[in-house]
């Protein structure tokens, strides 16, 4: 009788721990992963359980919290962070995997910073073109490039998060679409990787409150066209002004437009010179 009473409570304390962690379940897009065909589609709960898991690359809901909630992850993330942690970290963990796959030199500062400025006159080109010598160069110099499409409930534009000690990852999706924007995003991620802590994930969700946000923002803008032309790019008045500047900057029109949008306000002014990108040829 003692053997069964502690059998029976051994089972009770099971069906506890798998109620608490399918209520965890649904915190997690599991339907988009399956949409994405990142996870196998399972209509058995605890099997889906196990595949998103998996999917984590974890044991259980409590190491996950352990690697998601942890206080070395929550100092740099976004309020969305603290509200959806299920379709943030699902996006992150999409973007690791992809990284984990890029064959990276180990990092190297003053061959990224090279790389970065490289990658500035790539922006005059088409992303069929540009995006594979992104990558490479990233690559070169320990960086892994990720693209993954945005996911409801995330709206950030990029993220930044050190694989190791000398591989870092850097993050984009679509968010917004626009070319000036994702060209930001990207130098905004790249100024995390060049100047601040490898023990943190970054977030750019297009707030300047943090102070580090605001310094990897300040190096994006001043990368991509230096600040003392500020004032002869508002003044800017015609379409073939923007092109003449962009050319001598040797960087695409579209950018330039929009940092007049910004410093003007005037956000329906030479909308036609910025480029609009879309995801192709893939569901991941």
């Amino acid at each position: 009788m003692e053997s069964q009473y502690r059998e029976q409570l051994t089972k009770i304390k099971e069906r506890k721990l798998l109620e608490a962690d399918l209520d965890w379940l649904k915190t997690i897009p599991a339907h988009e992963l399956i949409q994405r065909e990142v996870i196998e589609n399972q209509k058995n709960k605890a099997l889906l359980l196990r595949e998103v898991l998996k999917f984590y690359g974890v044991s259980s809901v409590a190491a996950w919290r352990d690697i998601w909630l942890q206080p070395a992850v929550a100092a740099r993330r976004s309020h969305c962070f603290e509200t959806c942690p299920g379709p943030a970290s699902a996006w992150i963990r999409l973007g690791e995997i992809q990284a984990y796959q890029i064959d990276c030199n180990h990092f190297d500062k003053d061959n990224f910073y090279k790389a970065v400025m490289a990658i500035r006159l790539l922006t005059v080109k088409n992303p069929e073109e540009f995006i594979p010598e992104m990558v490479s160069l990233c690559a070169e110099s320990g960086v892994a490039l990720s693209l993954v499409p945005e996911m409801k409930k995330v709206p950030w534009h990029g993220a930044t998060r050190w694989l190791s000690a000398s591989k870092a990852m850097i993050l984009l999706n679509l968010r917004g679409k626009m070319e000036d924007q994702f060209w930001f995003s990207f130098f905004h991620e790249a100024g995390h990787v060049l100047n601040d802590s490898k023990k943190h994930l970054y977030i750019n969700d297009g707030s300047s409150d943090d102070s580090l946000e605001h310094k990897a923002g300040e190096f994006a803008v001043e990368t991509l066209i230096p600040r003392d032309r500020d004032t002869e790019i508002s003044l800017l008045r015609a379409k073939a002004d923007v092109i003449s500047l962009a050319h001598k900057l040797k960087i695409s029109p579209g950018i330039v437009a929009g940092r007049f949008q910004r410093l003007t306000k005037k956000w329906n002014y030479f909308n036609g010179l910025k480029r609009r990108f879309e995801w192709v040829a893939t569901n991941k």
